[in-house]
């Protein structure tokens, strides 16, 4: 009878352990679907973007000039940038994140 009540004891001693670990796995997992979709959500918009360019330039009649092909290139790499910017943006409030709920468990 003593030794099922320490082990009872331990293991509910033990318990908010495995549940702290266990959110904060769920939560890393979360963050990490959310980024992917956030990822996907983005690329699509900017690939649509680009194509949009593209047929602008198309109708005009200027699809092979240099001046489009600067345009075109120019949107991709602010769309590169842009994404790379919110991708560390992303990364900095998570860390800010794990920080605040370390400091208060």
């Amino acid at each position: 009878m003593k030794k099922s009540i320490i082990a009872l004891s331990a293991i509910l001693l033990a318990s908010p352990v495995f549940a702290a670990t266990t959110t904060d796995n769920t939560v890393a997992e979360a963050h990490k679907g959310a980024d992917t979709a956030k990822e996907k959500l983005h690329h699509a918009q900017n690939k649509g973007e680009e194509l949009k360019l593209k047929s602008e330039h198309a109708a005009e009649g200027k699809s092979h000039t240099t001046g489009s092909k600067i345009s075109e290139g120019t949107q991709k790499g602010w769309h590169k940038t842009k994404e790379g910017a919110e991708k560390g943006w992303d990364k900095t409030k998570q860390g800010a994140e794990d920080l605040k709920n370390k400091a208060t468990n």
